[in-house]
């Protein structure tokens, strides 16, 4: 048995000096451990020390400063992923695995999950719906994590070392975009919540990942998970690791993600709030959903309910509240679009694999080719947390500003007012899709989604006339604010809702981004 105790005091002490040589510590630990034993100790002692391992099999301290970000920009689902998919696949169904009779059972697998994301349904994941959830879901879900880590990135508020809690973590979505969002010298202490068969699909992924992105896989359900014994203690109260004394963070989580699971909780706001006990004083909880209606405004009524107004809890993106004791009521659907992914080979096969009737592959009549094809990202999200921090400092005055909640008072006036624009152009995406966004009629005019949040009904800002003066609406991104100079207020009594007409008269500029 092997004096750990002696090997984390030797390190404590080493990695001030020089870095942590497994060869030199086995030198001075009683016995003389072969350095085999004393880097696997090292290896398990990693976060508490602080230390990231290198290639050479030494050990040197974790980075302070934070992540910056790393121009997020998937193109593709990286390889050494898609391989890992697929070779689940050929091990279970063998290198045909997308015909016959297991291509059947899959692709009628990724249809029986979209019906069940439609409508609201119970999920059950057994293995079958653990590998077409994967094959359908994976690639989008890998490439919004890293668009919202940028949100915290770019305030320095993703830290170097992180623990993190990804509740309902799925088949590894999530934690694959984590991994590859961080610079190679970060630590981290990843713990995964997932009951299903999801779990094998996790345990696999997961193996492609660095040797300083530390796994746990806890097989129970959120609501069931032991959160005092995971974080030693009520509310993270425990001792540091490092110098042994009082730290209430030291057991906190830094990150707690709830990737696409908050539909499928009983109960998602008492889930949220429970684990909002256990979220470092400066760390973050972020929640993201499919951007369809359902989840995406369900994910928005538990936001606004787990921060009330004067509560702990603060909205740090991309819903701002820009009027201070206000929280709005509207709708609340909001979302946002990056680039589609290259479609994966995988996707690829399993489409193809439909619909060949006649011949032993097996067959699908109702079949429409690039049915299991998804490479769309688009995504609702929202990050919490409990310092008061916010992504963009800004609030709108009442000496300039007209306030949504009473814009009834201004309708057919010019007004004043700041907003945070929340989608792209509606309007263009709705022509695309050929109808059915936003359920609004067809409109030729650029139309985006602004809050200030203080509405209890939606706001549109509808460009007529695009001029030097207004083109801040056109090109701002996403989660931008905005303030609006002459804009005139009409009441939309198709859809219910205000549109805020942007003209040739109107002045739009970029506040924050």
């Amino acid at each position: 048995m092997i004096d750990r105790d002696s090997v984390r005091s030797n390190a404590k002490y080493l990695r001030n000096v020089r870095p942590v040589d497994p060869d030199e510590i086995a030198e001075y630990v009683e016995g003389h451990p072969h350095p085999g034993v004393v880097r696997t100790v090292l290896r398990e002692e990693a976060f508490d020390l602080g230390l990231v391992e290198r290639e050479d099999g030494t050990f040197v301290p974790v980075p302070e400063e934070p992540v910056s970000p790393p121009n997020w920009r998937p193109e593709a689902f990286p390889d050494a992923y898609a391989f890992a998919v697929e070779d689940l696949l050929v091990g279970r169904h063998g290198a045909n695995w997308h015909l016959g009779e297991s291509g059947d059972a899959l692709r009628e697998a990724v249809r029986r999950l979209k019906t069940d994301y439609l409508y609201g349904n119970d999920v059950e994941y057994d293995e079958t719906a653990a590998l077409g959830y994967a094959l359908y879901h994976l690639p989008d879900y890998y490439a919004t994590t890293g668009y919202v880590l940028d949100d915290l990135a770019e305030n320095g508020l993703l830290p170097r070392k992180l623990r993190v809690l990804d509740v309902g973590a799925g088949v590894g979505s999530p934690a694959l975009g984590l991994h590859d969002y961080l610079p190679e010298d970060s630590l981290v202490d990843y713990h995964a919540v997932e009951p299903s068969a999801a779990a094998d699909v996790l345990d696999r992924l997961v193996e492609e990942t660095t040797r300083n992105f530390h796994t746990t896989v806890h097989r129970t359900t959120a609501e069931e998970l032991d959160l005092d014994e995971l974080v030693g203690g009520e509310g993270g109260d425990a001792a540091s690791a490092d110098d042994g004394g009082a730290d209430t963070d030291a057991a906190a989580f830094d990150l707690v993600l709830f990737g696409n699971v908050l539909s499928e909780l009983g109960d998602p706001v008492a889930v949220v709030e429970r684990y909002l006990d256990v979220l470092a004083s400066d760390g973050s909880l972020v929640a993201i959903a499919p951007a369809d209606l359902e989840t995406s405004t369900g994910l928005r009524e538990v936001e606004r309910a787990v921060a009330p107004v004067g509560g702990d809890v603060t909205v740090y993106s991309p819903t701002l509240r820009l009027w201070d004791g206000e929280t709005p009521s509207d709708r609340g659907w909001s979302f946002d679009v990056r680039d589609d992914l290259a479609v994966p080979g995988f996707q690829r096969r399993l489409d193809e694999g439909a619909g060949m009737a006649g011949q032993d592959a097996g067959s699908d009549a109702d079949h429409e080719p690039g049915e299991f094809v998804n490479v769309d990202v688009q995504f609702s999200y929202s990050i919490l947390r409990l310092d008061g921090a916010r992504r963009l400092d800004v609030r709108a005055s009442p000496e300039r500003h007209a306030k949504m909640a009473e814009m009834e008072r201004h309708v057919t006036e010019r007004i004043d007012l700041a907003a945070v624009k929340l989608s792209h152009d509606l309007a263009a995406r709705r022509r695309e899709s050929g109808g059915n966004r936003g359920d609004r009629d067809d409109d030729p005019n650029p139309l985006f989604k602004i809050s200030d949040g203080s509405e209890s009904v939606e706001h549109y800002a509808v460009l007529t006339r695009e001029s030097a003066l207004n083109r801040d609406l056109l090109e701002a991104p996403y989660g931008a604010v905005l303030a609006f100079e002459n804009v005139l207020c009409l009441w939309n009594d198709d859809e219910e809702a205000y549109n805020l007409v942007v003209d040739g008269e109107t002045v739009v500029d970029l506040v924050a981004v």
